[in-house]
Formats: structure tokens, sequence, C-alpha cells
């Protein structure tokens, strides 16, 4: 959200001849399995740490989440000039035919195998939130009877999780893993969230476990392969008996105990708010905006996001410490009065957590529970109304959801809950952000993208348009009301001058024609939608602190029109 900030992500799709290859052989399939076929590949789903494996410049390790399978999965992280690349050497059986797959997720991933005799064959995902197989087929030649089998990331990306493993076909002589046994009951079965429709589940991963089947009163109602779970579609106020199997290709355990979860009573996010809002970041430091104190800030405002909250060296948790100094002496104690005082007015104060610089990592229950704990602890030490997710580099979509619901469940149904995406992250319903937007809908106040530092952006409507117009803010739009956000929970985020974001800055008058073309009809550019949606939230800028400095041009002119929509 800081000035000049740019989109560094890369989308950049690399087709080498043997991902050509790779695709090609996956069509055809691979060869009719015989009795004697197994996964020739050991420590296949790294149980055993990094037993039979090598990672480049110490790239790899275990970790115990995320896993796809059993109580561990590889974890590569790629840096400078090494992709994170883990190797096992197979062995094989000559004129064969093997199928070669992995579990994967996080940045870019890939797998393959050298050695072959014939034809060296690959396959790759880019980024993904949740668990994916990648899966592709090699024949061996005459004479081969090893081959290598590796995993890799790309340079500057994130890292890559790997997990369970296999080169499945006839038995090459070196064995493999032993034949997997039914798993035990998963154990510390707990309820880690609620809210009036949902139930949220944590558990003990099992050591050989593929997957989890998810009861309620005995009756089975979801299959996940990590050791947490959201249960949906539940009565308000109801109370309800789960249970949990582990299962894996050997069979299904027997169920844990049973824990009862309680929905919460009827309530609608941002219920307090106004039908229509808009949102201003207030800058915690001084960068050559005006400084001000949440005193300052126009009454144009209805919701102030406090920028930023900073990590910790806790994984996952985050704090909060005013720059007293960098504004001018502004105590503490002050800050908690103007937050107090703007409340009473019917005002929302939240605090935000990310910006271009911000690293808070949620990838495992663990700092999820942590982020959730942080944050709640920060609204009880400010009086904060919830929380901003402004993290723009990088989010698991599993495990902040997770962090999000024990949230709501620890604030009650007057958490306010805000995202400021950037506009790639919502391109698509498969992005991680537009994800854990979705997951989190039923407690979700608003999301206000960024329509600037972007550059050129799909619309719904599959055409490219350019920030900076009318088109570009309504066709970018469009694809969060067709996505599935309700539309009280889309805004409009816009830099308040030139000098809040390096570009993507529009008159005012641009912001209201938008907000007209998506709520009424009017003000259109070349794109209209196919329909108007007068619930439209409203919308958000960069900063109030950058509004300041230009005359408060932006909010005098954005927020009674807003005020006014239908």
């Amino acid at each position: 959200m800081s000035p000049h900030k740019r989109v560094t992500r890369i989308w950049t799709r690399i087709w080498s001849g043997s991902v050509t290859a790779a695709l090609a052989l996956s069509l055809a399939g691979a060869a009719q399995a015989s009795a004697a076929d197994l996964n020739n590949a050991k420590n296949a789903g790294f149980e055993s740490g990094l037993a039979n494996w090598s990672c480049t410049a110490g790239s790899g390790t275990t970790v115990p989440s995320p896993v796809h399978g059993g109580a561990a999965a590889l974890k590569a992280t790629p840096a400078g000039q090494d992709n994170a690349k883990c190797t096992q050497t197979v062995a094989v059986r000559p004129d064969s035919t093997y199928t070669l797959s992995a579990w994967v997720q996080g940045g870019y991933s890939y797998l393959g195998v050298t050695g072959t005799g014939t034809t060296d064959v690959s396959t790759w995902t880019p980024d993904s939130t949740a668990w994916k197989q990648l899966r592709t087929t090699f024949t061996t030649g005459a004479s081969t009877t090893s081959v290598t089998v590796y995993t890799h990331g790309w340079y500057g990306q994130q890292p890559y999780y790997a997990d369970d493993l296999s080169v499945y076909g006839p038995d090459g002589g070196g064995g493999g893993d032993p034949a997997p046994t039914i798993p035990a009951a998963p154990t510390a079965l707990a309820v880690s969230g609620t809210t009036s429709s949902s139930v949220s589940l944590s558990w003990s991963g099992v050591s050989n476990a593929t997957g989890y089947n998810v009861y309620r009163a005995g009756t089975k109602v979801a299959s996940v392969t990590g050791a947490s779970a959201t249960v949906t579609g539940l009565a308000a106020s109801t109370s309800y008996s789960f249970q949990v199997t582990a299962t894996n290709t050997a069979g299904e355990s027997p169920k844990s105990a049973a824990v009862t979860g309680t929905t919460t009573a009827t309530g609608t996010p941002g219920a307090s708010l106004p039908r229509h809002a808009v949102t201003g970041y207030w800058q915690n430091f001084n960068n050559g905006a005006r400084v001000q104190r949440i005193s300052d800030v126009p009454s144009a405002y209805d919701i102030i996001a406090v920028a930023f909250a900073d990590a910790t060296t806790t994984p996952g948790a985050v704090t909060f410490n005013l720059d007293s100094a960098g504004l001018g002496g502004y105590t503490v104690a002050q800050f908690k009065a103007d937050i107090r005082a703007e409340q009473a007015a019917g005002k929302k104060v939240i605090v935000s957590v990310g910006g271009q610089n911000g690293t808070v990592s949620v990838n495992d229950a663990t700092s999820a529970a942590n982020f959730a704990n942080s944050v709640y602890s920060l609204m009880q030490t400010y009086g904060f109304d919830g929380v901003d997710i402004d993290l723009e580099n990088g989010l698991n979509a599993t495990y902040m959801s997770q962090a999000l619901r024990s949230l709501s469940s620890k604030a009650g149904s007057s958490l306010i809950l805000t995202m400021a995406p950037q506009t790639i992250d919502m391109q698509s319903t498969s992005t991680a952000y537009f994800q854990t937007a979705l997951n989190v809908k039923d407690i979700l106040t608003v999301v206000n993208m960024q329509y600037y530092n972007s550059g050129s952006m799909l619309g719904c409507d599959g055409k490219v348009y350019s920030q900076g117009s009318v088109d570009f803010l309504t066709a970018l739009a469009c694809i969060q009301l067709e996505g599935g956000l309700a539309p009280s929970q889309v805004g409009l985020g816009l830099p308040a001058s030139t000098s809040g974001a390096g570009s993507g800055y529009v008159p005012p008058t641009v912001v209201n024609n938008a907000l007209d073309c998506l709520t009424k009809g009017t003000g259109c550019g070349s794109f209209k939608p196919s329909k108007t949606y007068p619930d439209l939230r409203g919308a958000m800028t960069w900063s109030t602190n950058w509004d300041a400095s230009a005359g408060n041009a932006w909010s005098s002119a954005v927020g009674p029109h807003v005020h006014a929509l239908p």
C-alpha cells in the first residue's frame, strides 16, 4: 500500500521440450499395471526426514505442516541462483513404463526424471495454495536400471512443498516404502472457530494418513487432506457433534473422540456500518505525506485502517508499535483516546496487516493460531474493531482462512474484516486471495482491491483494460461481483493523489463515475456491466494522509458521493 510499490510477481510460462514430452506421454497413459507393480521411491512421504534425498545448497528440510499425508512433507526454498532441487536415485527395470507423481503446493513446483535412457520428462505448476498432484509417465531404455527423480522450485519464487512422491511400476529390485497399514484414529480433535453457519475443526495429523473424513452426528460431511476443516451450511445457535477418521489406501481408521461445536447467533458482516462506506488508510509513519493523528481524519471516512501491524519473531504473530517520534510526539494514550472518540462517532478503526514490506507468514495451524491470538490481543489493547489483510507478498488460503475464523470466534459478530488485495490477486477465483475471501465470506466485511500500481489487466469480459479509466475500475470489479462476493463486500481502492501511488491515480470524478456505473448503470465507459449492483459497499483510498496533503480533495468529493449511493 505504500508509494511506488510495484507488482513484482512474474507470470512467465517456461515451456521446455521436456514439458511438452511430458504432456504428450501423460495423454498417452501408462502401461497397464501388474500385480508386481509398486512405488519404487524410498521415503516417498518424507516421514524419515531427508533420508534417500539430496537437496541443493541446503535448500530442503522437512516440516510437520502443511502435509498431504502422514506427519511430514518436504519444504524447499529457492534462493539466489539456486532453484531448490531435491533428487533421489530410484532403481527401475529396463524397457518398462512408470508413472511419476507427487503432491505439491506453495510456489512454482516442478517434478521430473532424468537418466531414463529414452525421453526424460517433467511437469510443473505455478503457485498453488492447496495440494495439487503433478503426474507424468516415462519409459526406461533397454539397459536402464536406475533413474534420478527430482523436484524443484523457481528462482525468486516462494518455497514449495512436496509430499507422497511415487515412481509406480515394475519392481526395479531396490524396494520401496513398506505397504501402508490402516491409520490410527486422529486425536486432539477441537473446535477452532464458529460462525452463525459454520464450525471449524482441527486435529493432530496421523503419521501414515493421506486424508481425513469429517462426520457430523455419524454422517460423513467432508473429506480433506490436511488436519483441519470447516463444516458449513449449519443453523445458527445450534450445537453439533463431530468426529474425524484418517484414511489411506489401506482403509479408514476408527472414529476419533467426539467434540461439540455450537454456532453463533445470526449476524451480518459489517452490519453496524453504513450501507455504503468509505475506507481510508492512516499512516503510522512519516513518508512525506501530512502527519496526522487519528482525530485529524475527516468524518467522510467510515473505516480507518491503521497501517501497519508489524511481524514478530513468532511465526504468524503480529504486534503494533505507535511511531510516536515520527508522528510529532503522539502518545499511546492519545492514540487510544482518539480511537474511542472515533468509535463514539460511529466510525470503525481497524489494524492493517501487511503493506508493501509486510511479511507475515501464516502457513500452518500453529502460525494461524498465533495470528488470531495476536490480532485479538491488539484489539483488546488498543480498542481496534477488527483487522485488514493487506499481505502483498503472498498468503496461504487454507491457514489464513483458519486464522480469520479463529479470530472471529474470539471477537464475535461485531468483527470488522477487510482485505486490500492487488489487482493480480483477484483476477481469478483460483488465486489465494480470492479463495480466502470466499472461504470467509460469511464473516467478511469488504474487499477493497487496489486499482493501481498494476498496469493493464483483464476485465470480466476477457478484454484487457489499462489502469486509470472508468472501464478499468468497473470491468475488474465485475470479476469479484460475478465470482462470488456479495456486492456489499466489494469496494474500489484508489490513491488519494498522484503522490499516493506509483501509477493508477484517477480524479475523484472518475471514481464517482465508476461507482455510478456499478450501482446505477450511469457514467459507464465502453464497458457496461450486465446488471447493476446497488448494494456495492463503496470506496477506499491510500491514504488519509495523502488526502490531507492534497487538501482532502478525495474524501470531500468521493465521501458524499458514496454516502448518497442508492
